[in-house]
């Protein structure tokens, strides 16, 4: 509420370390970041906000401070009946207060009855860094790498995981950021040598699963690294690893429904890749509706998968080069050459510079993958 940009970093991060802490239970139904973040500083009716995303109850606070001094307040609401379970405030010093996450994610399991197990508990207890500004820094590489995805940006989000490792070098979750780094790169065609990017990231979440292998977002950052080395049932070991240690991520299902489709079984893709959507209904990143139209378009169910391509469009933009690529992909296949090469002259007004050869390194291939962006006039 100050305006200061360290602050809000912080306040995002405590929304977020909520949300990962309410997740690791089986018993709950939680909305993942990038959809609750959409409601972020606007004044909304808790029963609209319910209504929308498909959930009993809300979490609502604050972070408000000058200089080392904040004060965090929070709420739950249950939003069928508008009562308040609990409102709790915290007078803390800015560096003491990466610790309130799990003292207020447990408040929340108490208040809506909910026990862990032994398992859940451990995994809900375990900080990741008591370094403030490493923390604050994987906060701001997040929002880099949420959203429409490009090379400047990721590049950014590069540089912010490099210093929290600098500051942090036994920070977990920075190392699979970094990671996520590498293998975006070269899921969108723009890595120089898409096999050292992706040998990079494999070694970086090593790396991180050394420090914590209880973190569902490594086994994530797993998979895909084993995905797009080719070792697909390695990624689909890790995938349902993700799930098992965090049954409401909608990255974990993301990843299981995308490693799915990589062994041909599409069928059994779609229902992870709803259930990530459900838990996200705006998608932590656009190529989750692309696996989704992918498994669509794999099983000729070409309608689905251009609504699907066109519904990301319209949450991430025009600029989203990937749901272009995938819209060529789909137009071709129902024989559509027209509306494939106008999808292709949005290709080249997004990326003048686009390569066949250096998008196909990265992607999901099939025999025709290559002819049919050479017809949508690509090369």
């Amino acid at each position: 509420m100050s305006g200061e940009k360290k602050q809000e970093y912080l306040c995002d991060g405590l929304a977020e370390g909520i949300i990962d802490s309410l997740s690791k239970s089986e018993h709950l139904f939680v909305i993942a970041r990038n959809s609750t973040f959409t409601y972020k500083g606007k004044a909304v009716k808790m029963k609209q906000v319910a209504e929308e995303m498909g959930v009993r109850y809300v979490i609502e606070g604050s972070v408000q401070g000058v200089g080392n001094r904040v004060r965090i307040t929070v709420q739950l609401i249950d939003a069928l009946t508008g009562g308040h379970l609990f409102s709790e405030r915290y007078d803390r010093d800015l560096k003491d207060s990466l610790s309130l996450q799990d003292e207020i994610a447990l408040k929340v399991l108490n208040a809506v009855q909910v026990k862990l197990t032994v398992g859940e508990g451990d995994r809900l207890n375990r900080a990741e860094t008591i370094n403030l500004e490493a923390y604050l820094r994987v906060m701001q590489a997040r929002e880099y790498l949420g959203g429409t995805r490009n090379k400047e940006r990721l590049e950014r989000a590069r540089q912010l995981f490099e210093e929290a490792i600098a500051l942090d070098p036994l920070y977990s979750v920075a190392y699979s950021g970094l990671a996520q780094v590498h293998t975006s790169l070269v899921g969108i065609g723009a890595s120089e040598s898409p096999f050292e990017s992706v040998k990079q990231a494999l070694e970086l979440n090593k790396k991180a699963l050394a420090l914590d292998d209880s973190n569902s977002v490594t086994h994530v950052g797993l998979a895909f690294s084993y995905v797009f080395m080719g070792n697909f049932n390695k990624g689909l070991s890790e995938a349902q690893k993700a799930v098992s240690l965090n049954p409401n991520s909608a990255r974990a299902y993301h990843v299981l429904g995308w490693t799915l489709n990589f062994l041909g079984r599409h069928q059994e893709a779609i229902p992870y890749l709803q259930k990530s959507l459900r838990l996200s209904p705006i998608p932590i990143a656009s190529n989750v509706m692309e696996a989704l139209a992918l498994s669509y378009m794999r099983l000729g169910r070409y309608e689905d998968s251009i609504a699907t391509l066109k519904k990301e469009l319209q949450i991430f933009g025009p600029d989203t080069l990937l749901a272009h690529i995938y819209l060529i992909r789909t137009y071709m296949k129902m024989g559509l050459e027209k509306e494939a090469r106008n999808e292709g002259m949005e290709v080249l007004r997004i990326d003048p510079n686009f390569k066949i050869d250096r998008y196909v390194r990265g992607n999901f291939r099939d025999d025709h993958l290559v002819d049919e962006l050479q017809k949508a006039g690509l090369k």
